[in-house]
Parts: C-alpha cells; sequence; structure tokens
C-alpha cells in the first residue's frame, strides 16, 4: 500500500544539525507534492526565570520578543533559499513546549509525515552515546504518524 503524503511537518529549532534534515524535507515534497510545514517552537524563557534570582518579567519578554524575530528571520531565509523548490510550504513560530507543540500540530494539521534530525541546538559530536535528543525520541514515541529521523553525523 502506497502513504498518501500531503502534508510533511519539519520542526526545527534551526541549528546546524536540524539542518541535516533539509535535502530529505525538500526531496519527499518534491516527490509527493506535498505540502511542508515548517515549525519553529520557542521555549517560553519565563519558565526559567527562577534559575536566575526573579528575573524582571520586562527583560523576559524583550529577550522572548528577540527570539522570536531572530526565528522569524531565519525561517523566512530559509524558506526563501532552500524551499523555493517545494510545492507549497507555510511556517508557524510559536512559544512553549517543543514535544508538546510538535505533537499537537500533527493531529491539528492532520500531517503525513514528520521529518527531523536526531538531534538539535547543534550537539554533534557531543554525548555520542545518545542515539537521539529528548525532543526526537519523545515526539517518535508519540507520534501518531511516521516520522522520518535524519542523523546529522551520517547525512
Amino acid at each position: 500500500m502506497a502513504a498518501d503524503i500531503k502534508r510533511i511537518l519539519w520542526p526545527t529549532d534551526l541549528s546546524n544539525n536540524a539542518l541535516f534534515a533539509l535535502p530529505y524535507v525538500r526531496s519527499m515534497s518534491e516527490k509527493f507534492q506535498a505540502e511542508v510545514h515548517l515549525l519553529y517552537v520557542a521555549e517560553d524563557v519565563t519558565w526559567f526565570d527562577h534559575f536566575y534570582g526573579d528575573a524582571d518579567p520586562k527583560f523576559l519578554m524583550e529577550l522572548q520578543d528577540k527570539i522570536m524575530k531572530s526565528a522569524e528571520e531565519q525561517l523566512e531565509k530559509l524558506c526563501m533559499n532552500d524551499l523555493a523548490g517545494c510545492p507549497t510550504f507555510r511556517r508557524d513560530i510559536i512559544v512553549g513546549n517543543p514535544v508538546e507543540e510538535i505533537l499537537r500540530t500533527i493531529r491539528e494539521a492532520h500531517m503525513d509525515l514528520v521529518i527531523m534530525a536526531t538531534h538539535g541546538h547543534g550537539l554533534k559530536g557531543t554525548m555520542t552515546h545518545f542515539p537521539f535528543g529528548s525532543v526526537t525520541e519523545k515526539v517518535t514515541k508519540s507520534s501518531p504518524v511516521p516520522v522520518l529521523i535524519v542523523n546529522p553525523q551520517t547525512s
């Protein structure tokens, strides 16, 4: 039975490792004429204020805004420079728990396939005894659709 892939989710943290999934995203999108949905989930920096001795809420909001603006700029560049060959693409930048938001997007946007790297946040060459990063592992275990996992160290 052939898979009917119309929507591909590419959750990315915009790290160098996450970009190793890009050729697979492009290839699968072109092969199936599928829409690519880029998702960047910014962790809510207010969750960490107690680590820094009750940081000023204004500072945390400015920091969150800066993170979101940087992500928007990077995704815009990525879409224009690297996804022009995909039939259609859309992107979302949200604040929240990456695993929860990726799984929610899979369900609510009716994704058919997820493509992501084994590790993000530039972990290439470190902690190599772990086969997956925690986000990838949790998404893979809970995803209702297939997940294609790209290992940056073998790509």
